[in-house]
């Protein structure tokens, strides 16, 4: 049943109605701050005097003014995009809620179509990123059995990167990535200015309304807010709650997380290892600096607190897992672990990601799990189009439209990986065990002979053909093109058609669709490669 539901994701857009009323055929689907924070300035924000009349041609004298929603990735790297292709047409100003930018957040990972649309933008910043990650995807990554260490399957990132001219999957100090942005966009960064709400000014416009009261307008709101985003709690009516009412939603697992300086044998060989077993896994990865990161996954019921110290809790889940994982816990101290429950949200099929001058991005509008790295690469995607789309109108009367048409390029892309992601974290969790196995010396043994060890045996040879179509889809629509430029720019786009329409039934755990809202997206017909 669920299966069925979402298979109709594709159909849905083919449907969706366009900006001219009619039917969409599918010919037109187919269309150191941290360290360094004196080069971050505190930046007032001027507002325009009430009455006054906005010229509505966009000039170097009269730039478009865009206002960003939060001081995340998506956010940072949106303003860069804007600034990078617009120029002096365009006056950005990022409003973040903190006070002050500091050295909190784990690394990111930015696989390969996030460095390409970062090194598309702007090759400098991409250099300044390079020189701080840590490459992972040239080395063997995969999934082993938690129990005996085994390799169960690996999967191969570098070749569907190096295929395409791409750089491989780094991970980066998320304090590092804030500096190398505010580096650039120093001037344009507003902190301890929190967006709470905002006000279409007429047709075109907005104002957002600040935490404290104050009013800052411009021509264009962007919610890079986050998960809990104020913008899109205006936009669609919800509640700015947690539990129930809420529209995000707990996906069932929390993840615990620690950065621990250790040196496994593996680690020069290794990239990145998810260990398997029964109701709960484990991640371990290379972050560079002589440290090792890992996740464990559990399914929990929200809000649990472990009976003992959060180390002590995951050793005591993990008691008779590989010795890989004691290794890496041995070495962690009890301060460094984290634990925090996990959220996402259903796909925005049929609602509107725009209202007027305003729209969402990253976790605001596709919150998805962390399973495939890709929050903040989608993110970062989602940034690029915005900043195209943007760049070329040339009078604030066509903001609507463009950032319909960043609806339109983005919205089957995004809702994939939200629902493989999802797919991904429940069938390691809900469907995967420790892999019956049957040994010969020095005795005769039949190992966890169940229905679950069984099946998880038979799909390992169907694993790294999954994996391949997997990652030839995320590296090769990055540019998010109109669909019907899809095949005659890019040789190697047949792996991503397929994903899109088998992955999002796989992927069907839970129900898709909203009420549909009072528009739809404009399936850009330009090429903005």
């Amino acid at each position: 049943m669920h299966t069925a539901r979402v298979s109709l994701v594709i159909v849905a857009a083919i449907v969706a109605r366009g900006a001219s009323g009619m039917v969409a055929t599918p010919a037109r689907v187919a269309r150191a701050g941290l360290r360094s924070r004196s080069a971050m300035r505190m930046v007032a924000t001027t507002t325009t005097t009430p009455g006054a009349i906005t010229p509505d041609a966009i000039t170097v004298d009269q730039p478009l003014r865009v206002l960003v929603a939060g001081g995340g990735v998506g956010g940072l790297m949106v303003a860069k995009a804007l600034r990078q292709f617009a120029g002096d047409r365009v006056e950005v100003t990022v409003l973040e809620r903190v006070r002050d930018f500091k050295l909190f957040g784990g690394p990111i990972q930015l696989a390969s179509n996030a460095l390409e649309t970062i090194k598309t933008v702007d090759l400098e910043l991409y250099n300044k990123i390079e020189a701080v990650a840590t490459f992972t995807g040239d080395r063997t990554c995969g999934i082993k059995d938690g129990i005996r260490s085994e390799w169960y399957a690996k999967f191969d990132l570098l070749t569907p990167a190096a295929s395409r001219g791409m750089p491989p999957t780094c991970v980066v100090a998320r304090p590092d990535l804030q500096a190398i942005f505010l580096e650039d966009l120093g001037e344009c960064v507003r902190c301890g200015a929190g967006v709470a709400s905002y006000e279409r000014d007429g047709v075109t416009g907005v104002t957002a309304i600040m935490n404290d009261g104050s009013k800052v307008r411009g021509d264009v709101l962007i919610g890079a807010d986050g998960i809990w985003s104020s913008v899109r709690a205006k936009m669609y009516g919800e509640p700015m709650v947690r539990g129930p009412g809420a529209t995000a939603q707990y996906s069932g697992y929390a993840v615990f997380a620690a950065e621990t300086f250790c040196d496994p044998p593996d680690r020069k060989e290794t990239g990145y290892k998810v260990y398997i077993g029964p109701e709960q896994y484990f991640v371990i990865s290379d972050i560079g600096g002589g440290q090792m990161q890992w996740y464990a996954f559990v399914a929990l019921p929200e809000g649990f607190i472990p009976p003992t110290d959060m180390l002590s809790y995951i050793k005591n889940r993990f008691t008779k897992w590989s010795p890989e994982i004691h290794y890496v816990l041995d070495a962690t101290k009890i301060e460094e672990v984290e634990q925090r429950d996990l959220y996402d949200r259903k796909p925005m099929v049929l609602r509107s990601w725009v209202d007027g001058p305003v729209t969402l991005l990253g976790d605001a509008i596709h919150a998805m799990m962390p399973n495939l790295g890709q929050g903040g690469c989608q993110a970062i995607e989602d940034a690029h189009v915005i900043a195209q789309e943007l760049s070329v109108i040339t009078s604030r009367a066509e903001v609507p439209n463009a950032l319909r048409r960043y609806w339109g390029r983005r919205l089957i892309r995004s809702a994939t990986v939200q629902g493989l992601s999802r797919f991904a974290s429940d069938i390691i969790i809900r469907g995967f065990d420790t892999p019956c196995k049957i040994s010969f010396t020095p005795e005769f043994k039949m190992e966890n002979f169940n229905y679950a060890g069984v099946v998880t045996r038979i799909l390992q040879p169907i694993l790294p053909i999954f994996f391949w179509v997997q990652f030839n889809f995320l590296y090769s629509g990055w540019k998010n093109n109109p669909v019907r430029h899809c095949f005659s720019d890019n040789p190697h786009a047949l792996p991503a058609a397929v994903m899109m329409v088998v992955i999002p039934p796989l992927a069907a755990y839970y129900p898709l669709f909203l009420s549909s809202g009072p528009q739809m997206p404009i399936l850009n017909t330009r090429n903005n490669s």
